[in-house]
């Protein structure tokens, strides 16, 4: 099977967090576990929607939902290790687009994992996807477009 490969471009970043790895974030290897990853992932997208003003799920009619995640593991983590979340926008398009991250160690830079999250927006009276909000896009003028 082919591996899964992740590049982002550097301009795409708008935002940075740092989250440290707890002691039940470890798996039985003795490093951050994967589910761990995940929910601090998840964690970093709505620290990153939130300094923009974006409702992630539903306390207006319009909000995002992720529709997948891919993730690419480079080094371990450990328990009580600062990591540095740096995370974007690519590829948007009519709905929705991709939140990429990239997720170092604090300490000495080294790069831990890249993901990416699929999403769109999506209303949650109707329970349809959504068309992206205007004010969305313009807040990120300079993120790459895909084709419809």
């Amino acid at each position: 099977m082919a591996r899964l490969h992740l590049e982002f471009p550097e301009d795409q970043f708008y935002f940075t967090t740092q989250l440290t790895v707890r002691i039940t974030d470890i798996n039985s290897g003795k490093h951050l576990a994967n589910d761990s990853m995940v929910s601090m992932i998840s964690e970093a997208r709505a620290r990153f929607l939130y300094q923009f003003g974006i409702e992630e799920a539903g306390v207006t009619e319009v909000g995002i939902i992720v529709t997948d995640l891919a993730t690419t593991y480079l080094k371990e983590a450990f328990a009580r290790e600062t990591l540095v979340f740096e995370v974007g926008l690519m590829d948007l398009n009519k709905y929705g687009g991709d939140i990429i991250f990239r997720i170092t160690k604090a300490d000495s830079g080294e790069l831990v994992a890249l993901a990416k999250s699929g999403f769109v927006f999506y209303h949650f009276l109707t329970a349809k996807v959504a068309p992206m909000p205007e004010d969305f896009r313009l807040r990120f003028p300079g993120v790459n477009q895909a084709v419809d």
